[in-house]
This record gives C-alpha cells, structure tokens and sequence, in this order.
C-alpha cells in the first residue's frame, strides 16, 4: 500500500548552465511563455478552487494558497498516467491543444525558480519534498523529474516507526514556514510509502505601514448584521491604486508591499459579497487590475486579524474534475510499477497575519495515497465589513494567498 501526501514550503530551484546569448534570449522567451501560460492557468484555479471552498465555508474565513496546491496536483502529474494524467491537467486549467504536458511541468519550474529568487525586501519560499519508505522502488524517472523540475528534496523514511515518521515531516513543515504550520499531517500507519510536501512562506512589509499608535478598537460589522469589536489599524495621507467598480458595487484598493508584491483588497457594498464572488473571475480581475488609479486617500482603515483554514480538499478535488485519481482505476504507474496507487487524502492549511508593518502568510497542502462602503467621492475607505484578499506576486503574475475575511475576530476558520 502507498500514501502520499502534498504539502507546500520553500525551496530554491536549480541552476542553469551558460548558454550563447542568443539562445540564451530565445530561453528568456520561451520560459516567459510558459510562465505566463502557468500563471494564467493558476488564476482560473485559484477562483474556482476559492468558490467551492466558499460554498463549504457559508459565512466563515477563508484563506488558502492556490500556487500551494496546484503545484501538488502538477507534481502528482509528474507520476499520473493515461486518463488520470488528462484530469489532472484539465482540472489545472490546462489545455492540451494549447500547451504540452512537459511544456506545463517546465512552467511549474520557471515558477518554482522565480517565486524564489532572492529579495532584499521580502521573504517569500516555496519548495517540495518527497518523504519516500525506504523499501519503495520508486522509478528513477520519476525521482529525477522531480528533483530538476519541482527542486523536491528526497528524504528516505521509516514508516514502520509511524509516529518518528509522522514527527520527521510535521518538523519540516514547522521549520519551513517558521512555525506557522503545524502538525500537518497526522494518523500514519505502517502502510504509508511515499509522503509528497508543498509548501509555501511569505513575511512582507507594507510600502506604507500603518502606526501602531493609531490602532484601535473598532466595530466590524458581519454579514448577519451583527458586529464584533476588532483592532482597527489606521493609515492617512496615501496615495494608492483605487478602483470604484459601479457594476459589481465594490471599492478595490490596491496595497504594495516591498519587493514586488501586492495585496489587492475588494470591499463589496454591504449585501453585495455575493454578487462580487459570483463575478470572481479571471477577466475581474485582469479589469480591476488594468483599470486601478493613484488616489489620494485621507483615511485608510483596515483590521489587524489573524485568520487560518484546514481543508480536506479529497471532497473538494473531484468537484473540479480530479475523479480517477481517488479511485481504483487511477494510474500512478510514473511513480513506481511495483504496486497500484490511488490518492486517499488531500490536506490544505494556511495562516495569514496582517500587521501594521506588513503580512506573514504560511500554507502547506497534502496528499496521502494508497495502494461601510466607500464611493469614489469619498476619501475615507474603512474595511469594517467583510471584504476579500489576493496577495500576489507581481513578477510572476501568481495569486500566492486568495481569501475572505468575513470575521477578523475569529481567528479560525475549520
């Protein structure tokens, strides 16, 4: 019998020989199609991913890492064979007349190495690791594709010690996001085999950071009408991307932080979230993007919260087309011959802290197989009702965390 389990944290990508300056441009061009191609893919996932979890979390938090989790399923593609492999890339938002299955692992790649790259302002990682039982033959192909493409550690295992086992990976995970995510995984038995980590850290300051000394307890107010009393941090004087969409009845601002990232707020008119979450799409978001203008804010309010989400994604991935993959028709005959594997679990957790110096964010995914509203004449925006977050990486045009503060006081969401 084999596990594996998907989590997500950070690893830097490998190193590329010298090549000829001019296929060394044609490189340039060709990874940036790929990337781009990726990064388009990642966004329809992540909104369709973010409406199902909606639908299982009516009026709860919720806060994922979407690039987490669609680099999981990528490199469980890396051992998915026959009509297993083609749900898996559908469901990635992949089309295989557009864009080859190797083309697709190499964007993940490019990926992997940019997200990576090192920045004197933010700390952001990501990274993959295979915990393997040492007796398993895994084929070399396998082990090779996921070291050049996904930079995945191989650490040999002893599952026949479940709880050492159960330590060594949750310790990884703990120290790969700082310790914010903990005890990913839990309940291995000696039947597990392989344990696939994903995982994803991000610790980023605002450009402009609000003054602690302005923070102070405000109500918010809930979607069920009633309102909770929250830390309400404050900013003045800004100059920020603004957008007032009339169609959809929301304000979007966008606040960077340093070293080219961005948070994008949406704050629908009350009674609107859900019109807005209906029209959560990628040409929504590629319209806020394009149409934001410098403003001259007054007054900026937004919560200080800390709000985490634990999915069990195995219910929530065949609603999106993964279906063999769960089931005994599924073919993992790329990662060993040996035995028939089918996935049993997918675990997703992720943590986002927003301070007034900035946002620290955290996620790791699993999979374990077996054999007020603010108008545009205004210039006060308060974030005192619920409102949604997309923290993305503007170098490589990637949603890193995608979520919904409905409740900045609860500091869970289940």
């Amino acid at each position: 019998m084999l596990r594996s389990l998907f989590g997500w944290m950070s690893q830097p990508g490998g190193r590329m020989e010298k090549e000829s300056p001019v296929q060394e441009e044609q490189d340039k061009v060709m990874e940036a199609d790929m990337l781009s191609t990726v990064a388009s893919s990642n966004t329809q996932f992540a909104l369709d991913l973010y409406k199902l979890l909606v639908l299982n979390n009516p009026g709860d938090n919720v806060i994922f890492s979407p690039v987490s989790i669609s680099t999981s399923v990528a490199l469980l593609g890396l051992g998915a064979r026959g009509t297993t492999l083609a749900e898996i890339m559908k469901s990635l938002k992949f089309s295989p007349t557009e864009i080859s299955v190797e083309e697709i692992h190499q964007g993940f790649q490019h990926l992997v190495r940019t997200l990576n790259q090192p920045r004197e302002q933010l700390q952001l990682s990501t990274g993959n690791a295979m915990f393997i039982r040492e007796q398993l033959e895994v084929l070399a192909s396998f082990l090779d594709d996921a070291r050049a493409l996904y930079a995945a550690q191989v650490v040999p295992t002893d599952f026949e010690q479940p709880a050492a086992a159960e330590q060594l990976i949750n310790d990884f995970v703990r120290n790969e996001t700082h310790g914010k995510i903990v005890d990913l995984i839990s309940n291995l038995d000696q039947d597990t085999a392989l344990i696939l980590v994903n995982y994803i850290f991000l610790k980023a300051k605002w450009e402009t950071p609000f003054d602690p000394e302005d923070t102070v307890k405000s109500k918010f107010y809930l979607s069920e009408g009633q309102c909770v009393q929250v830390p309400m941090m404050k900013v003045e004087d800004l100059r920020v991307p603004y957008l007032w969409d009339e169609a959809l009845s929301c304000t979007v601002v966008e606040l960077k932080y340093l070293g080219n990232a961005s948070a994008l707020l949406i704050l629908p008119d009350q009674g609107k979230m859900q019109m807005v979450e209906a029209e959560l799409l990628p040409e929504t978001l590629a319209r806020w993007r394009n149409n934001l203008k410098p403003r001259f804010i007054a007054e900026l309010y937004l919560p200080k919260f800390s709000i985490s989400g634990s999915y069990e994604l195995q219910s929530i991935l065949p609603q999106m087309g993964i279906r063999e993959a769960f089931s005994t028709p599924c073919d993992l005959s790329g990662i060993t011959t040996g035995q028939q594997l089918k996935v049993a679990q997918v675990v997703h957790r992720a943590l986002l802290d927003v301070a007034e110096e900035g946002t620290e964010a955290a996620a790791a995914t699993g999979m374990k197989a077996v054999p007020c509203c603010a108008r545009v004449n205004t210039t006060i925006i308060r974030f005192d009702r619920p409102f949604l977050m997309n923290i993305y990486n503007k170098t490589s045009d990637t949603i890193l965390f995608l979520g919904k503060v409905a409740n900045p006081s609860q500091s869970q969401s289940s």
